[in-house]
Parts: C-alpha cells; sequence; structure tokens
C-alpha cells in the first residue's frame, strides 16, 4: 500500500505539492514511484522558469517507462533539487521527501483543483 501524507495536495497525474508560505515543494507521489519502479534519471527545469497548472515541466525515467511530470501549481521554480542530477533513486527511497523542484506560487486559488490525502487515496483505489 502507497505511503499518503495528510495536509498535501495532490494531482491526478500523481504529483504532490507541500505548501509552505508561497512556496510549493512538488514531487511525484510514493504511489507514482512504485509504479515507474528504479528512477534512473530526472530532467527538470532550471530556476526561474515559469510552470503553469497542468502543465509538463519535465519528465521521470525508469528502468521500465519514462513519465512526464505535470506541475500541480503555476509559479517561478525558485530550486531544483540537485541531489535527484547524480542519485535519481533517491526518489523510490523517500518520494514525498525528495521533492523534484520548490515552486513560487503565483496563484494559491489553484490548490483547489488539488485532491487532499483522502481524496487521492480514494483515486487510486488503495
Amino acid at each position: 500500500m502507497s505511503k499518503i501524507i495528510e495536509g498535501l495536495y495532490y494531482s491526478e497525474s500523481h504529483e504532490f505539492v507541500k505548501v509552505e508560505g508561497n512556496v510549493g515543494f512538488v514531487g511525484i507521489t510514493d504511489y507514482a514511484q512504485h509504479e515507474l519502479g528504479n528512477v534512473v534519471y530526472v530532467d527538470m527545469p532550471e530556476v526561474d522558469d515559469e510552470v503553469s497548472q497542468g502543465e509538463e515541466f519535465g519528465a521521470v525515467e525508469s528502468v521500465k517507462a519514462a513519465s512526464d511530470l505535470m506541475s500541480p501549481v503555476s509559479g517561478t521554480v525558485v530550486e531544483v533539487n540537485e541531489a535527484l542530477e547524480d542519485e535519481p533513486g533517491l526518489i523510490n527511497k523517500d518520494a514525498f521527501e525528495n521533492w523534484i523542484i520548490k515552486v513560487e506560487i503565483s496563484d494559491v486559488a489553484e490548490l483547489d483543483n488539488l485532491m487532499n490525502a483522502e481524496a487521492y487515496n480514494a483515486f487510486i483505489g488503495e
């Protein structure tokens, strides 16, 4: 059974966002990393790139498949998780600790379009 954390927001494309102030920590869910298998590469945007809710911002590649990353929020990338460049498998160890990008959120009202932990759990049917 996948780990789901209360207090985070979840998208139908299996990204999460953890909000602290006006910054969102964006990554893939535990469910997503289980489905992908061993992550071997993470394609990330650059700092200062703009991301839009529901639009692609990168990709995660595993031994089984490549999957586009869709941003759960709109805003400006303020940091990328450089540790994933050298060790993409950190996502498999703990998907929630190893966020992919930090985004300065431009419209917090967009969070209303996302699922809470309970809704996401029902969505993945576990």
